[in-house]
């Protein structure tokens, strides 16, 4: 009987630990969700958590229309001709990130609208920067981008 007793202490012990565990890791891993400026500032872009997955999109573009059609610019370069008229201003360029430790997101992909390419792509975060880094099949085949953190002003 003791020893039944003790079994069932140990798995409510473990059960509590690794509930706690998780929710760390989740809690480390959210640390990238917000508002980002890519090292060009051209654009802002919103990374939020869907399910147990990062995605970012661009909410904001320094030039959002387009001077040839004076229209909301769209992903003119896009390879999938029927996706070219879809507007810049809230495309998806990161998908699919998942937090692996170490202040690290990999698993996902980033699409770069000025040449309509995707990559693989690894995220990792130094204080208030994100350092992306995409790449075509190993990481030393890449480039990476340093995006800080856009702080919005509170409203008075």
């Amino acid at each position: 009987m003791k020893q039944l007793i003790a079994i069932t202490t140990f798995l409510i012990l473990l059960v509590t630990l690794s509930s706690f565990n998780s929710n760390f890791v989740a809690e480390e891993g959210d640390a990238i969700i917000g508002l980002w400026e890519p090292s060009s500032g051209k654009a802002r872009v919103k990374i939020s958590k869907i399910g147990n997955k990062y995605f970012g999109k661009i909410v904001w573009l320094r030039e959002p229309i387009d001077p040839k059609t004076n229209k909301p610019k769209t992903d003119k370069n896009n390879p999938d001709e029927s996706l070219r008229n879809v507007p810049l201003r809230g495309y998806r360029m990161l998908k699919d990130f998942v937090y692996s430790g170490d202040n690290e997101w990999s698993g996902g992909t980033i699409y770069d609208p000025e040449s309509g390419s995707t990559y693989s792509c690894t995220i990792n975060k130094d204080g208030e920067v994100l350092n992306i880094r995409g790449y075509v099949g190993i990481k030393a085949l890449g480039r990476t981008d340093t995006w800080k953190r856009i702080k919005l002003k509170k409203k008075k």
